[in-house]
């Protein structure tokens, strides 16, 4: 036979690692400086835009067929 387990035991270990988990995808999301924001924003936006850059069809080239 297995080991015996105390359930009420397991399912409060159960929600205190996803308690964890989630701390600390909060501290990784909003535990950040205002410098680190700004170049994370920036480095989005030139992506965003050598993206859009590399386009064949730009918006509105529809108007022109």
């Amino acid at each position: 036979m297995g080991e015996v387990v105390n359930l009420r035991l397991a399912r409060k270990r159960k929600a205190r690692a996803a308690q964890d988990i989630q701390a600390a995808a909060n501290r990784a999301l909003h535990g950040r400086t205002k410098a680190e924001k700004a170049e994370e924003k920036a480095a989005r936006q030139r992506g965003e835009a050598l993206l859009d850059g590399h386009r064949l069809e730009r918006p509105g080239d529809d108007d022109r067929k």
